[in-house]
């Protein structure tokens, strides 16, 4: 089979296997009695990006190959999906979860493990295009795309199907046994990690690269990786990373809740956009998928600090459409318009981001900046900017008959406010040298 092609099939299955419950995870939570508790769950995802990635890139450059490592983790992360899928199984549909404690430890358990394979996914992919004799630049994002694709492809499943009295089937309209209001979105992400699991150890070597000369503490525990902070360029990136990583994760956990709310306004419950929110939410993918396939061609005109820009200020517009819109027309637009700015939000600064750390770093330090750089966007900054936007939508909303309800407008203004901030300081002190 092709080489591209197997690397595309990966990507595909990493990120679908994160596709099925991210988005939509925050329904099942509010009927699991855990609704108050969204943001800690999302932030769950960044607390251990601040350690779990660096982590495992640093056993990817020293002990085990990347592609292997990808496959245990895996198998770890699907194993904890799958206790998290049970024991909403054993407390049955539209009940609240026994015990809370064992879910939210299974679920950690299960994240501590996945996060790390993003950038794990990321190198194996650069290691083996390039002993391949590719151009990463150009030939890894076709190859990310079909991760985007994967991603859609579990959300639009989770949003459709339904599981009830022993029958499988798909449905638009509102039901409360959809995946996307129950455990078993949790069954679909397991289900898949076991997958990916078996499929890495058919992926080709990725060999550690060994030292002639003995490595001092810091190079064998991989901490040199932090010596990037000494390069001016280097440490504005990661320190706007994390600044922009505040934004990842508030539109995953709360875009879903914010227009499923719209279901307890009698004006709004019997829209299309309002019963399936996940559905529309993926737009936000396609157009990532979109976006990923322009990439080389900004980052070559424009370089790094323009498209960091331009995803910076696609934040605002993220937020501000969100804010401004609602699921009947002509504001179902605004929503629309929303999912498609986030392509350019999303991959302009995570895709984008990764190949940079690629071409700054030594090849003996690659994985572990991967890692640094996740630690940095999906750890402190999200968790920082999950924690920080639940304490934003707990003041100004509440759960009410099932339903997150209150001024969401000022909510998504506020979030924008901050983007725009961000984009402008950004504007001022990033001066990476041309090339």
């Amino acid at each position: 089979m092709n080489l591209k092609v197997r690397l595309s099939i990966m990507n595909f299955l990493e990120f679908a296997v994160w596709g099925a419950y991210l988005t939509c995870m925050g329904n099942y939570l509010g009927v699991a009695g855990l609704g108050s508790e969204i943001a800690w769950f999302y932030a769950i995802q960044g607390i251990v990006s601040i350690f779990m990635p660096t982590l495992m890139g640093i056993v990817a450059d020293k002990y085990i190959q990347p592609q292997r490592l990808l496959g245990l983790c895996h198998f770890v992360a699907g194993a904890a999906m799958l206790c998290c899928w049970w024991m909403g199984l054993s407390a049955g549909f539209g009940n609240e979860l026994p015990n809370k404690g064992a879910f939210i430890a299974m679920y950690t358990l299960s994240v501590a493990f996945f996060m790390p394979t993003i950038a794990l996914a990321n190198t194996t992919a650069f290691t083996i295009l390039k002993n391949n004799g590719y151009d990463t630049v150009k030939d890894f994002p076709p190859i990310r795309v079909l991760g985007t694709v994967g991603f859609i492809a579990t959300m639009w499943f989770v949003n459709c199907a339904v599981w009830e009295d022993g029958a499988f089937s798909f449905t638009l309209s509102d039901n409360i046994h959809k995946f996307q209001y129950t455990y078993m979105q949790f069954f679909v992400s397991g289900f898949l990690s076991f997958v990916l699991f078996a499929y890495c150890f058919s992926l080709p070597e990725c060999r550690l690269t060994k030292k002639e000369k003995s490595a001092s503490l810091a190079e064998t525990l991989g901490l040199n990786a932090f010596k990037l902070f000494k390069r001016k360029k280097m440490a504005l990136f990661f320190v706007f990373s994390a600044l922009l990583g505040m934004c990842l994760q508030v539109t995953n956990g709360y875009a879903g809740p914010f227009i499923t709310s719209f279901k307890g306004d009698v004006a709004f419950a019997d829209t299309f956009a309002a019963n399936n929110a996940t559905l529309l939410t993926s737009l936000s993918q396609i157009s990532e998928a979109l976006c990923i396939l322009m990439i080389p061609f900004f980052l070559k005109r424009y370089g790094i600090k323009v498209v960091m820009l331009m995803s910076m200020f696609a934040w605002v517009f993220r937020f501000g459409f969100f804010g401004m819109g609602n699921p009947a027309m002509p504001g179902v637009l605004l929503f629309i318009l929303s999912c498609i700015v986030y392509g350019v939000a999303f991959d302009f600064f995570n895709v984008s981001g990764g190949i940079f750390v690629d071409q700054e770093c030594e090849p003996s330090v690659k994985a572990s900046a991967q890692g640094l750089f996740m630690m940095m966007t999906n750890g402190i900054g999200a968790t920082i900017g999950t924690l920080v936007a639940g304490e934003i939508v707990n003041s100004y909303c509440s759960w009410e008959g099932g339903f997150l309800l209150g001024d969401w407008k000022t909510c998504w203004f506020i979030f924008a406010g901050f983007a725009l901030v961000v984009g402008v300081s950004f504007a001022l002190v990033f001066k990476p040298e041309k090339k």
